[in-house]
């Protein structure tokens, strides 16, 4: 039985990314995020904000970034269109389009490419941002009449001390951030935005990932890296209402009215070097991480959660949790409160040629405003986190999500464009 046939689902023509310390007090006045009920079920594609946010975070990963290749705004507007018609049928657990990869006539190309049938939505959300160069390329052309529009928080990331950025997989004019419990339901996502993308956009880099390395919800444990610490112990959560508002969702006033209750993600692809990682002793992991490795408690406490105490001195009358460790550098208290709300994933791209693993973490954070969050925090953890000498930033990326789709009609980026 096809997804379609078998979910039954209403509507089928509709159309159109933790700092690593701990946050303060919470409020839990909103509802729990959308979620699916277990691993296979549907999550909601309408909404205020885009679902893949705060999203409790799925298993897996497809991210990809594309590269606009056309010049005409109203190729690139139906385009979008296209891709929010589709991307509202595949988060049902339906084809991408409506007739579907083996429905039609044998002489046509199929309209979905079909390695998802008989499997169900496995909490699939897609989520979509533009990059600075939809905006103005690298030349200064303005393609798509919407430079003027272009958010002062959307700017070019600064380059940052020891990183090692490779172009080709950088950057983008648009992105497509694919989440699900299964790895093909994802595959399958992109591979048909891609496919109807044909001719409009071409792929500019993608990204599988594994394994999340964030909690978004508190429905859900602390996941681990690659280090095999525990990861974004301190993330944002869904159900911190206050502190969304003001370290997450963009606010009227904040920049163009288009971006209200949407949010700025910034990836990074880090390659983690493991096999060095896994010569160094335990009790110098847990310096440079700032907690314990078992339990993922800072060193002035016992269970997760506690609050690392900074000014806690051991018995040579140093700091119990290190200058340069990532816990203190990461902090909100040493970034003027900074906050984000990570999701980001394990991977592991093989070997390279000397046959060590080319392997990390692909970090994904989402906020506000990267100008006061992003830029500051990496800024110091760029010049002084002792984790430097074990990772390496080779790709970086900038892109701006507007709020969610609130009806059939509506489509991605229809309050940029029109």
């Amino acid at each position: 039985m096809d997804r379609r046939k078998m979910l039954g689902l209403a509507g089928a023509g509709a159309v159109g990314a933790a700092a690593a310390g701990v946050v303060g007090a919470q409020v839990f006045d909103t509802p729990q995020p959308a979620q699916a009920a277990d691993a296979g079920a549907a999550i909601p594609f309408y909404g205020e904000h885009q679902a893949g946010i705060v999203t409790p975070a799925q298993d897996r990963l497809h991210f990809v970034a594309f590269d606009v290749i056309t010049s005409k705004r109203d190729e690139l507007v139906e385009l979008l269109q296209r891709w929010t018609m589709a991307a509202a049928r595949m988060t049902a657990g339906k084809d991408a389009g409506s007739i579907g990869a083996v429905n039609g006539a044998a002489e046509a190309a199929p309209d979905d490419t079909g390695e998802a049938i008989g499997l169900p939505p496995s909490g699939l959300t897609l989520t979509i941002g533009f990059g600075p160069t939809l905006f103005r390329t690298a030349d200064g052309k303005d393609r798509f009449g919407i430079a003027g529009k272009r958010p002062p928080a959307l700017t070019d990331l600064p380059r940052f001390a020891k990183d090692t950025l490779l172009p080709e997989i950088s950057g983008g004019d648009l992105c497509v951030q694919a989440c699900a419990h299964d790895p093909q339901v994802a595959v399958h996502a992109v591979r048909n935005l891609a496919r109807i993308g044909f001719g409009t956009v071409s792929v500019r880099w993608s990204q599988l990932g594994f394994g999340r390395t964030s909690s978004t919800s508190r429905s859900q444990t602390t996941a681990r890296n690659l280090f095999g610490f525990k990861d974004g112990t301190a993330n944002l959560k869904a159900e911190d209402t206050k502190l969304l508002q003001d370290q997450l969702w963009v606010q009227p006033g904040d920049g163009p009215e288009w971006m209200a209750g949407g949010s700025y993600v910034v990836t990074r692809k880090i390659r983690m070097l493991i096999e060095t990682w896994d010569r160094t002793s335990l009790g110098e992991q847990e310096a440079i991480i700032g907690r314990n490795k078992g339990e993922g408690a800072p060193l002035t406490g016992t269970k997760e959660f506690d609050e690392p105490a900074f000014a806690v001195q051991d018995a040579a009358g140093g700091s119990t949790i290190a200058m340069d460790s990532h816990v203190r550098l990461a902090h909100p208290d040493f970034n003027n409160g900074a906050r984000l709300l990570r999701r980001g994933y394990n991977f592991v791209d093989g070997s390279d040629g000397l046959g060590r693993l080319d392997a990390g973490l692909f970090f994904i954070a989402y906020q506000r405003d990267p100008r006061r969050q992003f830029v500051p925090m990496q800024t110091q953890l760029s010049r002084q986190d002792a984790l430097n000498e074990y990772i390496r930033h080779v790709s970086s990326g900038l892109f701006a999500c507007p709020p969610g789709i609130r009806a059939a009609d509506d489509y991605w980026g229809r309050s940029l464009f029109e």
